[in-house]
């Protein structure tokens, strides 16, 4: 008696041996076009189980509407997919940065995953995994430009749903936080910086408050050293857009004595510069490179090193520019000008980011409310 071939489920699709190929060939007719004709899904495997898995997958992607193709597709095509038209209209130095993120923190754990197999637990370990070396908004922006990326292979038809919304940032590493300058310090760095061509930038900074994306920026145009009071209108920063950090931002400020005298020496010896020079970019520029060119976060990190170098007691390494800020604000605090006033000072909207971000730097005790309570009721006697 002969034995009779156990027939496969209807809507399985057939499956025959490829003697060039030597594979087990799946097919099956998902649908037919406006003419008429057949559409075929058709797929591979060293084993007929193998070839018709295969196929049920490309079967449901075609079924969800997915690209044909989109079984190949895989995390690092999402990303060159993305960084190519997926970015908008940003600046040359947030490309740099999300090329940067991309290369180092994404590629190599996750690129050469195929998309629609890419599990939300792969990206939790991805994420944890990350934690330790990078800072809790690095983390949180290397989960936005993948969960971008796989938005807008979602658009594409690549993947039918993004699992990296399932998923959520970690806590990462602590970042450097600001610090503030003494008293002393600060009067040491302005004696002591005097012979480095970045000193009126730094008695600038310290002096006035000012970001260093608004100092990079500023051009004389703005800066009225014979007015009554002398005043500089922060107007501008190196953002793309040219605009401040917030409108509260945009402001006029008057300049003490000391800014005054040293942005005249420094306007002074900018000009015999530009005289030696044949190739002086921008000659509005206050503070400029050596080619009078507009200076970058790098320059101004590696010129305030070196600065500091001048300053006795004070490690170079252990300072930014951006401590100058908050110095500033320390130090009026330490004065005991009111919370209100530091916040117009340093433009900002109320005085809740001045408390949050500058919290240590607000060294004032509130005696107020005790010295009324002590009026109300008096300590019992010993």
């Amino acid at each position: 008696m002969t034995e009779q071939r156990q027939r496969r489920p209807r809507n399985e699709g057939g499956v025959h041996w490829d003697e060039m190929r030597e594979r087990w060939i799946a097919e099956k007719t998902v649908g037919y076009d406006g003419r008429g004709k057949r559409i075929k899904r058709k797929a591979s495997g060293t084993s007929k189980s193998a070839a018709l898995r295969e196929l049920a997958k490309r079967v449901k992607a075609y079924e969800a509407g997915l690209a044909v193709g989109s079984e190949h597709y895989k995390v690092s095509d999402a990303m060159a997919d993305w960084f190519d038209y997926g970015q908008g209209n940003v600046d040359d130095e947030t490309r740099k940065r999300n090329k940067n993120l991309i290369d180092n923190h994404i590629q190599p754990r996750l690129g050469g995953r195929k998309l629609r197999d890419l599990r939300a637990d792969e990206v939790d370990r991805w994420l944890n995994d990350l934690a330790p070396r990078l800072s809790t908004s690095s983390l949180r922006r290397v989960r936005w430009i993948l969960q971008r990326a796989v938005m807008q292979a979602m658009r594409r038809d690549m993947v039918d749903r993004n699992v990296v919304d399932l998923c959520q940032v970690p806590r990462g590493r602590e970042g450097r936080k600001s610090r503030s300058l003494t008293m002393e310090q600060a009067q040491a760095v302005v004696a002591n910086t005097v012979s480095d061509p970045l000193h009126a930038y730094i008695v600038m900074s310290l002096l006035t408050g000012a970001r260093t994306e608004e100092l990079r920026a500023l051009r004389w145009e703005h800066v009225h050293l014979e007015a009554d009071p002398p005043q500089v209108e922060v107007w501008h920063s190196v953002r793309r857009s040219g605009d401040t950090k917030t409108p509260k931002s945009r402001r006029t400020i008057a300049l003490p004595g000391l800014v005054t005298q040293r942005l005249k020496e420094h306007r002074v010896r900018q000009a015999e510069q530009r005289l030696k020079s044949d190739t002086w970019a921008d000659p509005g520029l206050v503070f400029a490179t050596s080619n009078g060119t507009v200076m970058d976060a790098a320059n101004v990190r590696r010129d305030f090193r070196r600065a500091l170098k001048l300053a006795p007691n004070i490690d170079p390494d252990e300072w930014t520019p951006r401590d100058l800020r908050h110095s500033f604000v320390s130090l009026l605090s330490a004065s005991g000008l009111s919370i209100e006033e530091i916040a117009r000072a340093v433009g900002h909207k109320g005085t809740r980011v001045t408390e949050q971000v500058y919290r240590h730097e607000l060294r004032p005790i509130i005696e107020h409310g005790a010295t009324a309570m002590d009026a109300l009721f008096e300590m019992p006697p010993e």
